[in-house]
């Protein structure tokens, strides 16, 4: 059986506290700070996350990221992934990891937003990360506490789920009432 996961980043703008050491620019996004890459199962769950300087190249990023998915996730097979990450990559996964790294591409005759199979789940999982207040901007002065932020906004998305709370639309908050 194949199980398949899903890879791809989102940059995000830094705070001031962050060393210019761990932040960067990127060029084709146009935003200066940290870019974090996840991978993410067919629902949506992180399986592992890597943050990086956002002047770092996806195909990169993918080689550590892909061998921390390997050790944890021996049984997995297939990695779907966006051009971005197309190249040597894919035989370098094949060759040391025994992964297949599947890019899918976008049609070349549609024009505007397309929604690419498989790859949306990801998108989602991005998406529901920035719900999370912590997460829309960086602040942490360490990568690797920008990876616990993630993976603790994914954890109370997993238990409030668990829990049955309401996880989607506008919950208003009670109205004080003055005394007297």
């Amino acid at each position: 059986m194949r199980r398949p996961a899903i890879i791809d980043s989102q940059s995000v703008r830094a705070a001031a506290n962050i060393p210019r050491t761990t932040s960067g620019w990127d060029g084709g996004k146009k935003v200066g700070g940290r870019k974090r890459h996840l991978i993410v199962d067919c629902l949506g769950l992180v399986l592992a996350v890597l943050v990086t300087a956002a002047g770092v190249q996806d195909r990169d990023a993918a080689v550590p990221l892909l061998q921390r998915l390997r050790s944890w996730y021996f049984a997995l097979k297939l990695v779907w992934a966006d051009g971005g990450y197309a190249g040597r990559l894919v035989d370098w996964a094949t060759e040391k990891l025994q992964l297949t790294l599947e890019i899918v591409k976008r049609s070349d005759d549609c024009a505007g937003f397309v929604v690419l199979p498989r790859r949306w789940v990801v998108e989602r999982t991005l998406s529901w990360l920035m719900r999370s207040r912590r997460l829309v901007r960086d602040y942490e002065t360490l990568p690797v506490m920008h990876e616990a932020m993630v993976l603790w906004s994914m954890t109370m998305l997993m238990t409030g789920r668990l829990a049955g709370r309401r996880t989607s639309g506008f919950t208003p908050r009670p109205t004080p009432t003055l005394p007297g």
